[in-house]
């Protein structure tokens, strides 16, 4: 009896994902914002000064990136070697730029520095004049009243701008549509009594309370922080409010309320994605007014910490030496760049969630 043989046929399946793709409302937004040619290369130029200025230590330090002495490998900006590591007389931290220091290390090794050869706090002591001290090849940018090195001030102070403005606008701006929301969707006596609060809050003077109190606490980069952010969140109040009282009684609305949705529900999955259009809009100017208002409180003397690398200190550096007119310039032209990258940013941002707007 003879068996037929079935062989089995093996065909290639393709497995088919759905790719994520944007939808037709958020590519057109995304056109919009890339058809703005000024924001999208400000954000391109904004995002790498900001990823250069986070490898600060990398960049600007008075200590090594890399150490081969003796057969190992030491990394000095990231721990702290005794002297004695490297045949030194003292156990205190190896100071890398004593020659005595230097030259234990050539005779059995090797050293990298960074670009730059200073940290924000590094005193220059070997200046040829009194400080501050014109650009010279040990420092680009010159030094300030207190032989510390420009250029590393700058790339310091510039990071802890903008992660301090960072930092406020996002508080800031959970805090300002919290009470917007509410204030907005529920209306009525609290809506009144949040507002007249609103209108007494905003007629007190920001930069004298600021000043008293900053005066009054040791000085720090939270504190500051949370100083600021009890003026701050009212930004964007109005904005999100009047965006809940337009929405609130639309159709969708009443029909999640009527089929039992509650009102965190409804507020923060229905009615919050209409408000935050004009909320992004506004976060590129608000953070630019972070940074502005940081910068105030340093050239006044109230803001971060006395030493803290600082723009606005700088600035005040640049005032107070009128005969070292590389402060100010630098300082200025700085914060002029980074404000504006910020603006151009921000309007790019306006056109892209604008509908009256469509680039081709």
């Amino acid at each position: 009896m003879a068996g037929s043989l079935s062989s089995p046929v093996q065909t290639a399946t393709t497995e088919v994902r759905p790719r994520a793709r944007l939808s037709p409302l958020n590519a057109r937004r995304v056109e919009n914002f890339c058809a703005n040619r000024r924001g999208f290369w400000s954000l391109w130029i904004f995002l790498v000064m900001f990823l250069i200025s986070l490898f600060a230590e990398v960049i600007a330090n008075d200590k090594p990136v890399l150490v081969w002495y003796d057969g190992g490998i030491y990394l000095p900006i990231l721990k702290a070697y005794p002297e004695t590591t490297f045949g030194g007389e003292f156990k205190t931290e190896a100071d890398y730029r004593d020659p005595f220091v230097s030259d234990l290390i050539k005779a059995k090794g090797w050293m990298v520095w960074p670009l730059v050869r200073f940290s924000y706090d590094t005193v220059n002591l070997n200046l040829a004049g009194p400080a501050p001290y014109g650009p010279t090849a040990d420092n680009w940018l010159g030094t300030d009243d207190q032989g510390r090195d420009v250029l590393a001030r700058t790339i310091y102070g510039f990071r802890i701008s903008v992660i301090f403005g960072f930092m406020l606008t996002i508080l800031s701006s959970m805090l300002g549509i919290a009470i917007g929301a509410t204030q907005g969707y529920f209306g009525g006596w609290i809506d009144l009594i949040g507002q007249r609060f609103i209108e007494i809050w905003t007629s007190m003077p920001q930069l004298y309370l600021l000043i008293i109190l900053a005066s009054v606490f040791v000085p720090s980069f939270w504190l500051l922080l949370g100083l600021l952010l009890l003026f701050q969140w009212v930004s964007l109040v109005g904005v999100v409010r009047a965006e809940f009282l337009r929405t609130r009684n639309f159709d969708y609305v009443r029909a999640a309320r009527a089929m039992g949705a509650a009102d965190a529900v409804i507020m923060f999955k229905h009615i919050l994605p209409n408000a935050m259009v004009a909320t992004l809009t506004l976060l590129p100017f608000i953070l630019a007014g972070s940074v502005t208002i940081l910068t105030s409180l340093d050239f006044l003397g109230f803001g971060l910490p006395p030493g803290s690398p600082s723009l606005g200190e700088l600035l005040n550096q640049g005032k107070n030496n009128l005969h070292a007119p590389w402060l100010g310039i630098t300082a200025f032209l700085i914060l002029s760049m980074m404000l504006s990258l910020l603006v151009f940013i921000g309007e790019a941002v306006r056109d892209a969630f604008d509908p009256r707007k469509t680039f081709r």
